[in-house]
């Protein structure tokens, strides 16, 4: 019966330090339609029955082309953003882990020594004398029992940031395969273009040296020349851009990789790039709720829930305990004598009374949390949107390349015919030019759209959370 005495006490304090006086958590509901939106734009959108959720796909297995592979593996290694992405994660590992060790005790080993003058009229031999004292001990120093959960709170708060921190380490690494990637997808573009131009520039300048003899022989107007000549200038104008374009697209592909891409690694051309793996949006926008950055959005909403907890426990009393237990002695020599043991128990009850503090810092929490309900549910709206517009690109483009594709052909046969009567006398060059004018820009345009449908898959696969295996 007397041992049943002694442990209800120990076991109340347990219970008591096991709690904490957080609110409740409840996820707040997304602020999206269940499904995905449906109209013109997505009415032809079919995945075939061998496409998976990009979630589920790892980057490995949706990117295809080999070389890309190493350009992405040597990205994944070298990037510094994703470095630090990384360390930030450690950074709030450690700080974790001061919030766990600061439910324990810390015990320090303490040594001092003090002397003292004491007068005559108050020392007990009536003269004047120097005491002397010797401590060595161990004990704890200012250790709060966390009856009320306050430190326990803290210690939550620290891990749903860690957790938040994780995720962002994860978007992080999604963000960097899909701006490499689409980085590579833009040097084979501009790289496309500038091949195109390039050509075209042939042409022009060698029907320019065609109709300078003509003109040199009086065949045709000055008119003629300078038509062609302004085609030629427009051309040079080009093959002067694209190389540009192209140069600082690789540039920004050097950066994104950290390092200089072997030449050998890049891609001549979009045709060249092995396209990447049909992926499923799913029936439902509900798996939205797993991307890395709508989970840590979601961490730092349950963050906040804990720090009220840590708030609220601050009206209620604090218990800090301090002891110690040693030897002292007024001799250096006598401190581990027999006799010599000696011990101190301070415990503290601080019961706040009135602090103004301590309110405003309640409702700060409150206004917190209020302020994570807010991000957490436009992060979830920027996603949804993200996904629908990628949605609306994928159901569209292959129309438009269709329709581009066709006007292409028809600007071909319209400039060879143009051509044609030309030279037959029929028609002046100015057809001519019209019709290699229309067909550059109709090229140049397909060329951009086949860009689009390749980036846009990537920007679906990086909307629906994919790339973070």
């Amino acid at each position: 019966m007397n041992r049943k005495r002694y442990l209800l006490p120990i076991v109340a304090v347990l219970l008591l330090c096991g709690c904490t006086m957080a609110p409740k958590y409840t996820r707040p509901d997304a602020p999206v339609p269940s499904e995905w939106p449906k109209g013109a734009a997505y009415a032809e959108i079919k995945s075939p029955a061998s496409a998976q959720v990009a979630s589920e796909l790892p980057w490995t297995e949706f990117i295809t082309d080999e070389r890309l592979h190493k350009v992405l593996e040597t990205a994944l290694t070298n990037n510094r953003d994703l470095r630090v992405a990384a360390l930030n994660v450690e950074k709030m590992k450690a700080m974790y882990g001061i919030g766990v060790a600061s439910l324990l005790p810390t015990v320090n080993a303490l040594g001092s020594l003090s002397k003292a003058g004491v007068p005559g009229d108050l020392s007990q031999s009536g003269s004047a004398m120097t005491s002397e004292r010797y401590d060595a001990s161990i004990g704890i120093t200012s250790w709060e029992v966390d009856f009320f959960g306050r430190i326990r709170s803290l210690k939550d708060k620290a891990l749903e940031e860690f957790m938040a921190t994780d995720q962002a380490r994860l978007g992080t690494q999604i963000m960097l395969i899909s701006a490499t990637t689409q980085a590579y997808l833009a040097v084979a573009s501009n790289r496309e273009a500038l091949h195109l131009v390039s050509k075209t520039l042939e042409s022009q300048e060698a029907a320019y040296k065609l109709i300078r003899k003509r003109y040199d022989v009086g065949m045709i107007s000055e008119l003629d020349l300078r038509r062609i000549q302004s085609q030629v200038d427009l051309a040079r104008g080009d093959v002067a851009y694209y190389t540009q374009l192209t140069a600082q697209s690789e540039n920004a592909l050097n950066l994104l990789v950290a390092s200089v891409v072997p030449q050998d690694l890049l891609p001549g051309n979009l045709s060249g790039i092995s396209p990447p793996r049909e992926i499923s949006a799913g029936l439902s926008s509900e798996l939205l709720l797993n991307r890395p950055d709508i989970l840590a959005a979601e961490y730092q909403l349950k963050a906040a829930y804990a720090n009220i907890g840590a708030a609220r426990a601050a009206f209620f009393p604090r218990v800090i305990l301090t002891g110690a237990a040693g030897t002292a002695s007024v001799e250096l020599s006598g401190l581990f004598k027999p006799g010599s043991f000696a011990w101190s128990f301070a415990p503290q009850i601080i019961m706040p009374i009135f602090d103004a503090r301590t309110w405003f810092a309640y409702r700060v929490t409150k206004v917190d949390r209020e302020i994570a309900v807010a991000q957490y549910e436009k992060s979830i709206q920027a996603a949804f949107r993200e996904v629908a517009d990628a949605l609306a690109v994928k159901g569209t483009v292959d129309r438009q390349i269709d329709a581009q594709q066709s006007l292409v052909d028809a600007l071909s046969v319209a400039y060879r015919l143009s051509l044609s009567r030309y030279d037959k006398g029929i028609d002046s060059y100015l057809s001519v030019l019209d019709a290699q004018r229309s067909l550059y820009g109709a090229q140049k345009g397909l060329i951009a759209l086949q860009f689009a449908r390749f980036n846009n898959a990537v920007t679906l696969y990086k909307a629906l959370g994919g790339g973070y295996k």
